[in-house]
């Protein structure tokens, strides 16, 4: 759990469960607004449960990210979660990775 830099450009986010998943959330898009220089990897491995307040600030760091030319990818994400992006529309906004290390590679 928790957020790690991965590297000197990549931050690894380990989302815990709700409902410390939206201050996890938003402590990361602080960041990235203060450093600009980073892409974000969010593993999903050990969320159950995504709420509308977790996809918000999930948009909001995907912002934050894009304005500034950087990119968020999310990884192990659950068929069932993966479903929720896809019935919202939302599966064309956010890039997706089978797992950590695939999406560490991608950055």
């Amino acid at each position: 759990m928790g957020i790690e830099d991965w590297s000197e450009n990549t931050i690894l986010v380990d989302l815990p469960q709700e409902p410390e998943t939206g201050d996890e959330l938003k402590t990361v898009t602080e960041m990235v607004r203060k450093r600009s220089n980073c892409d974000v990897v969010v593993d999903f491995s050990r969320l159950d449960i995504l709420t509308s307040g977790t996809i918000a600030k999930l948009l909001a760091l995907r912002k934050a990210l894009a304005d500034c030319g950087h990119r968020l990818t999310l990884c192990s994400v659950s068929a069932a979660t993966k479903g929720i992006f896809t019935i919202t529309g939302l599966d064309h906004a956010f890039e997706f990775a089978d797992d950590k290390f695939g999406a560490l590679a991608g950055t």
